[in-house]
């Protein structure tokens, strides 16, 4: 699953975690670097982080190793909520927290397998909707 948009700092790192979803954690990689190449890589809050202009978007929590949750959000400083979610449509792996913070969670290779379009899709939206 050779990514060239693969940051090498994100590798390395991941390289010393040996975690358990290291298969699942490259899949979702290759999918949201893919869904956005002009998207950056980079380590934040102990895991991949993805930004577009130097600001971040998406992050992945790799703890508990049980799972693999994919953070959408628009940075650290707290901002106005919208009215409504910042992305429409039917996402079951999608969770909202806030109109403008929304988390995936997988808890395997088949569940990525199964929303790998859909997951894309939401990887698009967001980046459109909070640049």
């Amino acid at each position: 699953m050779a990514n060239n948009h693969f940051s090498n700092e994100v590798t390395d790192f991941l390289d010393k975690q040996l975690h358990p979803l290291r298969a699942e954690i490259e899949a979702l990689r290759e999918i949201i670097l893919r869904a956005e190449p002009t998207l950056s890589e980079g380590i934040k809050w102990n895991g991949p982080n993805y930004s577009i202009n130097g600001e971040d978007r998406i992050t992945m929590r790799l703890n508990p190793p049980k799972q693999i949750q994919v953070i959408f959000h628009r940075g650290a400083k707290v901002k106005t909520q919208p009215e409504n979610h910042l992305i429409e449509g039917n996402y079951p792996f999608l969770t909202w927290k806030e109109n403008d913070r929304a988390i995936a969670t997988f808890k395997g290779i088949e569940d990525i397998r199964q929303f790998s379009e859909s997951f894309r899709e939401v990887v698009t939206k967001w980046i459109k909707a909070t640049t």
